[in-house]
């Protein structure tokens, strides 16, 4: 079981949750959520049962262009605002690499600081979540959204995301940051095979005694491998984090948030089972 000091709320993870995700960019890979109202989203996901609301404003599909600070601060902190006034109690994350971003966001309301880069894109990231005394996801990704994606290359997928994450562990113990989410960073400068080995060897993160964060959805590895598009791949989502929940995922980070919550329903019955 772990806690996690949300601003004052504690969010006990003595069972797997579901994050779910709203983009408020226009060149999201998964365009299912474009045009929605933002609240109208978060209120379907809350009443679905999401843990987290997650907020990202700057898109980090692979080849996409890196926009700045003040850009991504106007399209998420409404959005924030918005949703942490209408839902007070509902623990929101804001999706940035950017220190500026997190403190802007945090003044909104969010709680949590997902951060694809660990810190590698903004050296004022981690001292920055550290004053603010929030959790922070700590993903891997080899290169940045703009490049990762061109020719990744690994000597060991698992072992190398596993030495960067325990690096990154010790980074953040230094800085002070006290509740750190793992995300070993499925499609984030990964091939699908890199993202399959990881997947299938994902039980190993737990030697790290931190939540792991699993992010599959609606991904080209889902739907690349299935010859379909990313918005039919709703079902492959399901199978690999039904996966994901097996090999130790505590977070579901999706785009659909009833179709996790029921995996996670019925993945409970089956380890309670006799």
């Amino acid at each position: 079981m772990f806690t996690l000091n949300c601003r004052g709320k504690l969010l006990v993870l003595d069972e797997p949750v579901v994050m779910g995700i709203i983009n408020a960019t226009p060149d999201s890979f998964y365009k299912g959520n474009m045009g929605e109202d933002m609240l109208l989203m978060a209120e379907k996901m809350i009443a679905d049962g999401a843990a987290i609301v997650d907020i990202g404003g700057q898109s980090t599909r692979p080849g996409s262009i890196r926009i700045h600070a003040d850009e991504e601060i106007s399209r998420v902190v409404p959005i924030i605002e918005t949703i942490h006034q209408a839902f007070p109690e509902t623990i929101i994350a804001i999706d940035t690499y950017s220190s500026k971003v997190a403190i802007a966001a945090v003044e909104a309301g969010a709680s949590i600081i997902n951060d694809i880069s660990s810190g590698d894109m903004d050296e004022l990231m981690l001292t920055t979540v550290a004053s603010l005394r929030m959790p922070y996801i700590c993903m891997h990704m080899q290169g940045t959204p703009g490049t990762m994606q061109e020719n990744p290359q690994y000597e060991n997928v698992t072992r190398d995301v596993l030495d960067y994450c325990i690096a990154k562990l010790e980074q953040c113990r230094l800085a002070g940051i006290h509740d750190v989410i793992i995300d070993p960073g499925f499609g984030f400068g990964k091939s699908i095979t890199h993202n399959f080995s990881l997947l299938k060897q994902l039980d190993v993160f737990q030697i790290l005694k931190r939540p792991i964060l699993a992010g599959l959805s609606r991904k080209s590895t889902i739907y690349k491998t299935l010859g379909t598009t990313a918005e039919h791949a709703l079902n492959g989502t399901t199978t690999l984090n039904t996966i994901a929940l097996m090999k130790g995922a505590t977070i579901l980070r999706v785009h659909d948030v009833k179709e996790a919550v029921e995996a996670i329903t019925l993945f409970n019955a089956y380890k309670k089972a006799p």
